[in-house]
């Protein structure tokens, strides 16, 4: 058996390449960075930002050139692959990248300038059966602590977390 599966979350590092393959495909292309922080021994607060190349293939690959631009907050998931090739120079090539097969967009509302809300989109083979994640205040149900029995509160006892 053998798992090749990758989750991330970071920023795009420029905006979505978007380009079609002869046979009419769709393929956008795009990078991620990812950051780390540590403290080191002496205490010394250290990051380090990894970069991440991203291919996306088909309808998500539209959704993702319409709806995700530079700096914007992204959840991908994904296989890992490394292609190889021939330089015009005669020297081998390798890249790595990951293969998205979901892309949920983490920004606020509004973009940058910090909007009201959280806006979640999911885009994949997961989402296509999903509500959208917005619900109303009247889609809630109150939590309490106490019992509650008959006035439609779910007590926190009930919980299963």
């Amino acid at each position: 058996m053998s798992l090749n599966r990758a989750q991330l979350i970071g920023n795009l590092t420029r905006d979505p390449e978007a380009r079609q393959t002869s046979s009419g495909k769709s393929v956008v292309n795009f990078g991620i960075a990812t950051n780390s922080r540590w403290t080191d021994a002496s205490g010394q607060v250290q990051e380090k930002a990894e970069f991440h190349n991203i291919v996306v293939w088909g309808k998500l690959a539209d959704i993702c050139a319409q709806y995700i631009r530079k700096g914007s907050k992204v959840y991908v998931e994904g296989r890992i692959q490394t292609r190889e090739w021939q330089g015009e120079d005669g020297v081998k090539r390798y890249r790595t990248e990951i293969v998205a097969e979901n892309v949920i967009m983490l920004d606020r509302k509004g973009g940058s300038e910090g909007g009201a809300g959280f806006e979640q989109r999911s885009f994949g083979p997961a989402s296509s059966k999903a509500a959208p994640m917005d619900p109303s205040p009247s889609d809630e149900l109150p939590v309490t602590s106490g019992d509650s029995a008959g006035s439609g509160e779910i007590p926190i006892s009930d919980l299963p977390f």
